[in-house]
């Protein structure tokens, strides 16, 4: 994937609204504290300094091995299993720097924290697998939240993150599913647990099923953090049973 060199998220007032609040409140990187500009929230040394995905790694959900690997393997806990998306790619290992990064947007409400995780999930698609997607278009399909806990955070990070996604890109952001059942939290749960609790959580929204009726090749599905693949999943599921013949996983990190 080439790098773009403008930022089509910021454009127009946007940008000028960005760089008045510059001015008045100066932006610092959000590990090291050091002067930023333009609207960036991570500075480069601290940038380069978080740990990315590197082979060898599970071809199917990004878990890193170490030691030298020089076949594609899948790792013991996807071994036995049957995914409904075709893999997932973090672009980052677990890391507390980006953590709390994804943590700030999503509980803090620091909105300009998804300029850079976006900015980071889009190396996934240097991943040589992503290249059908990036040939054909397809969509970046956001993991919905439930209307209820959106109207309590305001938005949803993985749109935020599928946004800037989308202008490193150009693919297009579709909000091709929703969620129609309020799920407890997952954290606690097994995997199991976890794939029982998100049974009918999802479905196609009218924007979705006109999309597919047009095109069935494949789409993105995007999230912040993987962990057991369970969310993504139910939701793959969903898009297959919608008619999507492939169906891929992009996070910013893995979990």
């Amino acid at each position: 994937m080439k790098p773009r060199t403008s930022h089509p998220e910021i454009h127009g007032w946007r940008k000028w609204v960005s760089r008045s609040l510059d001015l008045l409140y100066p932006p610092r990187c959000v590990v090291c504290q050091v002067g930023l500009a333009d609207g960036r929230a991570l500075c480069d040394v601290c940038d380069a300094d978080l740990p990315r995905i590197a082979e060898p790694f599970c071809q199917k959900c990004g878990e890193v091995f170490p030691g030298k690997i020089e076949d594609k393997f899948a790792c013991p806990n996807c071994h036995h299993l049957k995914f409904a998306f075709d893999f997932a790619r973090p672009a980052a290992l677990r890391d507390d720097r980006t953590l709390d990064m994804i943590h700030r947007l999503k509980y803090g409400r620091e909105l300009h924290l998804a300029k850079d995780l976006g900015r980071l999930a889009a190396e996934a698609f240097s991943d040589s697998r992503l290249a059908p997607a990036l040939a054909g278009g397809w969509p970046l399909i956001p993991v919905p939240l439930h209307r209820r806990r959106q109207q309590i955070r305001h938005f949803n990070q993985a749109e935020e993150i599928s946004r800037v996604l989308s202008g490193h890109t150009g693919l297009p952001l579709l909000r091709g599913l929703k969620r129609i059942r309020s799920t407890e939290h997952q954290t606690a749960l097994t995997r199991s647990q976890r794939l029982e609790n998100l049974r009918g959580a999802f479905a196609v929204t009218p924007a979705g099923e006109r999309h597919f009726s047009g095109s069935t090749a494949g789409a993105v599905l995007v999230d912040d953090v993987l962990t057991t693949g369970s969310t993504v999943d139910e939701c793959a599921r969903v898009l297959r049973r919608a008619g999507l013949q492939n169906v891929v996983v992009v996070t910013v990190m893995r979990g």
